[in-house]
Order: structure tokens, then C-alpha cells, then sequence
């Protein structure tokens, strides 16, 4: 591409500032304020993906079909909940980008693609479920839903028993073709929810959609590879990254290079599986397959991470 691209992965998190704040409303304001921040990345000159995460959503979009289904309406499987959060929350992206864009006086069509995404059925992770979905159960509830369903449960912490499906590596992106023909023609993208709604391929070549998710920093990280982005940049609850974290030895991360996260993933000791890890596991694919650069900060710091003034770069 000769266009300076980037691909932006935001949290579903982040558009949910806390337990007072989680209605849809709420989330359309978080939206438009993270939209903000992108649309000036837009301004000074980047063509932009946007993915997304969309664990809070698609756990409430799970509980209302499990309360539906206490009156009898049918349950929709994973990967179709899976999709309407993608299109809910694409939706709110797509707007606020469009009102922003607007404000700016910038003549910019935004688009959501509806994104499926190949995973191998052998990988490991169906053989080892892990991420907990959906509301809590009784154990009798459970072990029922595990007997009529085949669903995999697990006692969680004392609150309960939860549904655990599998989180299977990102393999190839259904849509890339359509991602690709939208960013050539200046279109901002909104694509890649919840890391993408996940299938496999069958014998025959037809899809066919699975009871799994797949984390949002791999998928974004398999298109920034996928597309030859010039920049992965993934937005977070923190500012930086830290190594040590939480210890009096903990220390921020201005810069570091792909040979230092890769030593500080193996060291095993600085980065929790289910926050940090993820992210430089992306930014470490990214930089091995030919990227330039990643990139690691919240929301409100895109514009000064950009200017290097804060921050976690990471570079090959």
C-alpha cells in the first residue's frame, strides 16, 4: 500500500468506563470520544482500520438470550451473538466517526464490515477452554446446560458456575479482500470486532461459524500483517506498559525494541495473560511479519503517543 495506514485496536472496555456506565447510551458517548481521538489521527494524514473488542457486549448480549430462553424464545449460538455485537458496536463507531469527521469539516465516508474469521478446528485451545461467557449459574443449572448443549463449565471463584468456551489463534480473515478495496479508496473502516466473528472452514470449503472467541489484539494484529500496515496501534486502559508492574521495581516503558518484549514474554513474569500479554504477543507477530512500528497508549494520548511524547513504542 502506498498510503500511510494504521490499524487501531480498541477494547470493548474501553467503552465502558465503569459498572454505573454500562447502558447503550453510555457506551455512544465513550464511543464519540474515542472517535475524537482517531478522527485527528485522521486529520494529520493516516488512513485508519479500526477493530474492536466487544467482551462486555457480547457477555450482555449472552444474558438476555438466556433470559429469553427462560420464556421460551430460542438461543442464539456464539459466533451469532458474536455478530450483533459486532454490528452494534460498529454502528457506534461508524456514527460518531461520521459526526466527528463531520465537525472537522473532513469529506471522509466511514464503513462497518461485518468480519468473519478462520481458526483451525485443531487448535488446542478446543481441547482447552478457558474464557468464561455468558451470566453465572447454579451448579445444577450448569451441569444441565452441560449435558442438553455439550457446553464446557467450570466453578468460578466462589460467584458461580460460568460457561468456558475456547480463545483458538486467528488463522485468515474471511473479508481481507473488502478491508483492503476500502482502505484504497480513502474509506475509514471499522471492521475486525471482538478480534472476528469466529469459523472454520470445512472440508467442501464451506464456513461454519463456532462456539469460541478470539482476542481482539490477534485478530487487529493478523490484519496490521495481512494489509502491510505501517502502524499497529492498540488503545488501552493505560497510558504505557509497564514491566514489574505493581512491585517496587515497577518501571514505564517509553521505548523498546522487538528483541526486548519478546525477552520480557519469555521472562514470564511482567505481563498478565488476560491484559498486557495479549497486546505485545500482537505487537511481537506485527514486527516479525515486516511492521514498522506498534504502538501502546489509551485514548485521550493517541495524538501525543503519535508526537513521542508518551506512550510505548515498540519497534523491529
Amino acid at each position: 500500500m502506498t498510503k500511510k495506514v494504521a490499524v487501531i485496536a480498541i477494547g470493548g472496555n474501553s467503552l465502558i468506563k465503569d459498572k454505573d456506565h454500562q447502558s447503550c447510551a453510555d457506551q455512544y458517548i465513550a464511543a464519540d470520544e474515542t472517535s475524537k481521538h482517531i478522527v485527528n489521527m485522521i486529520e494529520a494524514g493516516w488512513e485508519v482500520v479500526v477493530g474492536h473488542g466487544n467482551g462486555p457486549q457480547v457477555g450482555f448480549i449472552l444474558q438476555k438470550a438466556e433470559l429469553g430462553e427462560k420464556e421460551g424464545l430460542a438461543m442464539a449460538s456464539l459466533d451469532v451473538c458474536g455478530a450483533q455485537s459486532q454490528g452494534q458496536i460498529g454502528y457506534m463507531l461508524a456514527q460518531t466517526m461520521h459526526n466527528q469527521l463531520r465537525k472537522k469539516g473532513i469529506d471522509k465516508p466511514v464503513a462497518c464490515v461485518l468480519e468473519q474469521t478462520i481458526v483451525d478446528p485443531n487448535d488446542p485451545a478446543f481441547k482447552n477452554p478457558t474464557k468464561p461467557i455468558g451470566g453465572f449459574m447454579s451448579e445444577s443449572e450448569a451441569k444441565a446446560k452441560a449435558a442438553s448443549e455439550g457446553w464446557t463449565v467450570v466453578e468460578d471463584a466462589g460467584r458461580g458456575w460460568r460457561r468456558v468456551v475456547a480463545s483458538p489463534i486467528p488463522k485468515e480473515i474471511v473479508e481481507l479482500d473488502a478491508i483492503q478495496a476500502l482502505i484504497e479508496a480513502g474509506i475509514v473502516t471499522i471492521s475486525i470486532g471482538g478480534g472476528g466473528i469466529p469459523v472454520i472452514r470445512k472440508e467442501n470449503g464451506d464456513l461454519e461459524g463456532v462456539a469460541a472467541v478470539i482476542d481482539k489484539d490477534f485478530g487487529n494484529s493478523l490484519l496490521a500483517r495481512e494489509i502491510k500496515a505501517d502502524l499497529l496501534l492498540i488503545s488501552t486502559a493505560v497510558e504505557k506498559v509497564a514491566i514489574n508492574f505493581g512491585t517496587p521495581d515497577e518501571k514505564w516503558i517509553d521505548k523498546m525494541t522487538l528483541a526486548e518484549a519478546k525477552a520480557y514474554m519469555e521472562e514470564g513474569k511482567h505481563f498478565k495473560s488476560g491484559s498486557m500479554a495479549p497486546k505485545i504477543q500482537a505487537c511481537i507477530w506485527f514486527l516479525e511479519a515486516g511492521g514498522k512500528q506498534a504502538l501502546i497508549t489509551n485514548p485521550e494520548n493517541i495524538g501525543r503517543a503519535l508526537r513521542g511524547e508518551t506512550g510505548t513504542l515498540i519497534t523491529a
